[in-house]
């Protein structure tokens, strides 16, 4: 029996000695060194600095109601929580490769009865036999040689740290997804709000035009001209009317709850700005991007998958033994004696199987190749993502300045030319076009500094994000 026992011992430290899988070597990345340059990318901002996946969400976005809202949505949106029930079942299959590693111990208790009648019995008598067991033992355990249990305990393992990646990129998602919608709320508000204002003054100027009308100091013409900037902002209200409320349920839709009045943004002018981040450098930000980190565990777990293919090639080893105590009687179950042990190791070499273990190992070698192509391709998205944000980044401050002139210069001369009018020195046409200029360029305004904010949420989103 202690030969037996020394005989398991060795075999189960040599198991996983050996591994058949191919050295993992991580692919070049096949995309250039640096972000492009030109006069799009003047504006951006390349300064190396902290990555920013070591930049929480709670850090990047600054707008405490925004904060709340992204944090409700963490624990109420149900991608987020299948993600997170990915894991625990990837985590649990992984525990189930790598139990094979060690060899499964069973107790169990036996006691058999049978009665043998006089008829058949030797001796012309019938009898009755007892037989009362305990045993201590293994079955099946494989001896694993030549790496095949850990090879899949390997691929497990990648298997599991992808789901884990998976997850980590829905929750980028997701914050960005919500920041977004709160974003697009907040902008068409601020639209609402303006068509509203002008409507209330352009309905003031409609009632002093029918005034001037009834005097005779304007014509039917003015008349006419004042009522259609009217009518046109109240189609505006209704139409940011009916945004507003979509707005507000996408906002729902992917917080997974309803969210509390006081936390809604009265409009874009309200949404405290986000922070500025630095672009890094290419090989530094895009080896860890959530969704780049996943397709490289996708690739190790089929570089693993190939070990286990080697592996099949060569003969399998299985022990079973038992140790035990066996009496014909319970009261000397355990008596000096009673002792009973087993010892099964066998031995499987494949010889003919029609081609299949070879096929089996070219498909996990193919599969290796395509798991490095959408390796290499993720990173050369992730690299254009990032390029295209970075290209909107660095022309966005430029428009806003620009814009922001253009909203002045428009009030000023709405100003000057509604003083003109009511000073009789020209006519309503004037005033009419300036006030559809200056409206034009509010509401122009407004989508431009959505595409700002909008602009640095996908940055957060493009550039790894934070947990």
């Amino acid at each position: 029996m202690k030969r037996i026992a020394v005989t398991i011992a060795a075999a189960i430290a040599l198991s996983g000695c050996a591994s058949m899988a191919p050295k993992y070597s991580r692919p070049e990345a096949p995309v250039p060194g640096n972000w492009p340059a030109g006069p799009a990318y003047q504006g951006a901002t390349k300064a190396e600095g902290s990555a920013l996946a070591d930049i929480s969400w709670q850090e990047f976005f600054v707008d405490a109601n925004l904060r709340k809202v992204i944090d409700s949505a963490l624990k109420n949106n149900r991608d987020l929580r299948l993600a997170a029930l990915n894991i625990e079942r990837s985590q649990s299959l992984y525990r189930i490769e790598r139990s094979g590693l060690f060899p499964a111990v069973n107790a169990g208790g036996a006691y058999s009865a049978q009665r043998v009648p006089g008829t058949v019995s030797s001796s012309g008598e019938s009898s009755t036999s007892h037989n009362y067991s305990l045993s201590l033992g293994m079955s099946a355990y494989e001896v694993d040689l030549f790496g095949r249990i850990r090879s899949l305990k390997d691929q497990a393992l990648e298997q599991y740290l992808a789901t884990e990646q998976a997850r980590r990129s829905v929750q980028i998602s997701l914050v960005a997804e919500v920041a977004n919608n709160y974003l697009a709320l907040a902008a068409d508000r601020e639209h609402l709000r303006i068509a509203r204002e002008t409507l209330t003054s352009q309905e003031s100027s409609y009632q002093l035009t029918r005034r001037r009308f009834e005097l005779g100091v304007a014509t039917a013409l003015d008349m006419s001209q004042a009522q259609t900037i009217v009518e046109a902002a109240r189609v505006d209200i209704g139409r940011f009317t009916g945004l507003v409320a979509q707005d507000q349920n996408a906002l729902e839709l992917v917080v997974g709850a309803q969210v509390p009045a006081e936390l809604l943004p009265g409009g874009l002018s309200a949404v405290t700005a986000l922070k500025e981040i630095p672009a890094g450098v290419p090989s530094e930000v895009l080896q860890r991007r959530p969704d780049i980190l996943q397709a490289e565990n996708e690739l190790k777990a089929a570089n693993a998958n190939i070990g286990a293919a080697r592996a099949a090639f060569f003969p399998r080893i299985t022990l079973t033994t038992a140790i035990g105590l066996s009496s014909n009687q319970l009261s000397g179950l355990f008596s000096g004696g009673a002792g009973a042990w087993s010892f099964l190791p066998q031995i499987s070499v494949p010889i003919f199987n029609a081609g299949a273990i070879r096929a089996n190992l070219k498909v996990a070698e193919v599969d290796r190749e395509i798991f490095v192509t959408l390796y290499e391709r993720s990173i050369q998205v992730a690299f254009r993502e990032v390029a295209d944000a970075l290209a909107f980044y660095g022309t966005l401050g430029e428009q806003l300045t620009a814009q922001q002139s253009l909203v002045d210069y428009s009030a000023e001369s709405h100003r000057l030319s509604d003083a003109r009018y009511r000073g009789g020195v020209d006519s309503y046409l004037a005033v009419l076009d300036s006030q559809r200029s200056l409206y034009a360029a509010q509401q122009n305004l407004v989508t431009l500094r959505l595409s700002r904010l909008a602009n640095l949420v996908t940055l957060y989103k493009v550039l790894g994000g934070g947990a």
